[in-house]
């Protein structure tokens, strides 16, 4: 651990920002995908000097009481990178010194099983996010300026999907459902990005759950030594609930669709912290305004995470159609990327 990884750059390393995650019901048990260095795609995985954490709470108090952990081998642009997944449990899984148990291994680009019905598959694929860059940015700005998004110019007929024909790396992992309790077991998700520090430690550098939960509230400050990435979801009430509180309560306001935007926005906190992915283990994931449930790859969630904050629809004039591809109907469920289409 000497690479002088607690630089700048090394942190801004875009393989290890993570774009989205998912989770849903596969064919075979229930699915976790991870997706990272959007836009791109390219370059692989980071190294064995960092890790990729999916995290499983099974008792709702916010902290991993399972954690899947994927590292792997360098990059090189002549061949695939080799991977191992550990699996850690209880105390372990918090713990980022603790070896875990190897579950699977395999290569990138090729589907690998265990024995017990888990599957692993890591790789280039394509996006399977939407957003129209007019309409985010609107929301985006009259959330911090507490006015309503001005979208009179915009038209529905010409959007156009940002992420349109780019590749992401992605992780899936497909878990049979026993592993997790069983059906109708209550779980909650959210995947991290490590990466080692130049003292022997290791910092945590991205993670993510909801969609567009720290675009649209902005909860990295640099000035104030805010950052959202570097802390766990259990302490997201106590440090990120005011702002996202006052943020909700200024631009449901402006949008005039809750009668009562103090009690609207401290539904919304609630609703959004901690930043985990709930589901329910064994049924269809649906992330929608009136109930969330994990999140497919053909859910709108720009649309949602806009109506929950603002109290009001706001229409991105796009759907699934526009993302990159066609999702495959079995495992790892993404489409194939741009070198395969």
């Amino acid at each position: 651990m000497s690479h002088h990884h607690d630089s700048i750059l090394a942190r801004q390393d875009p393989r290890l920002d993570i774009s989205d995650t998912y989770l849903f019901r596969g064919t075979r048990g229930t699915v976790f995908v991870v997706n990272i260095n959007p836009l791109s795609g390219d370059g692989g995985f980071h190294d064995d000097e960092s890790m990729y954490e999916i995290k499983v709470d099974t008792d709702g108090d916010a902290v991993e009481d399972i954690t899947f952990r994927f590292t792997f081998s360098p990059y090189t642009a002549y061949g695939p990178q080799r991977w191992e997944l550990r699996r850690l449990d209880g105390e372990a899984a918090a713990d980022r010194f603790a070896a875990g148990t190897l579950v699977l291994s395999g290569t990138t680009g090729e589907p690998s099983e265990g024995p017990d019905g888990l599957r692993a598959w890591a790789g280039a694929a394509g996006d399977p996010f939407w957003i129209e860059g007019t309409v985010v940015t609107a929301v985006k700005t009259g959330i911090a300026r507490g006015t309503a998004p001005e979208l009179a110019d915009f038209d529905p007929a010409r959007a156009v999907n940002l992420f349109a024909d780019t590749d992401v790396q992605s992780i899936v992992l497909e878990v049979p459902d026993e592993a997790l309790g069983g059906p109708g077991s209550r779980i909650g998700f959210w995947a991290a990005s490590v990466l080692a520090t130049d003292a022997g430690g290791w910092r945590q550098i991205n993670r993510c759950a909801n969609p567009l939960l720290n675009t649209l509230f902005d909860l990295e400050d640099a000035e104030r030594e805010v950052d959202f990435n570097a802390t766990r979801p259990a302490e997201d009430q106590d440090r990120y609930g005011p702002e996202v509180f006052a943020a909700t309560e200024r631009a449901a306001a402006a949008a005039g669709a809750v009668p009562d935007p103090a009690a609207y926005a401290s539904h919304i906190r609630d609703l959004l912290l901690p930043d985990i992915l709930r589901y329910e283990v064994g049924t269809e994931a649906r992330f929608a305004v009136d109930g969330r449930n994990g999140r497919s790859l053909t859910d709108c969630a720009p649309e949602v995470m806009f109506e929950l904050v603002l109290g009001a629809p706001v229409k991105l004039g796009l759907d699934a159609s526009a993302a990159t591809g066609v999702l495959r109907g079995d495992f790892p469920y993404l489409s194939a990327p741009r070198a395969e289409r």
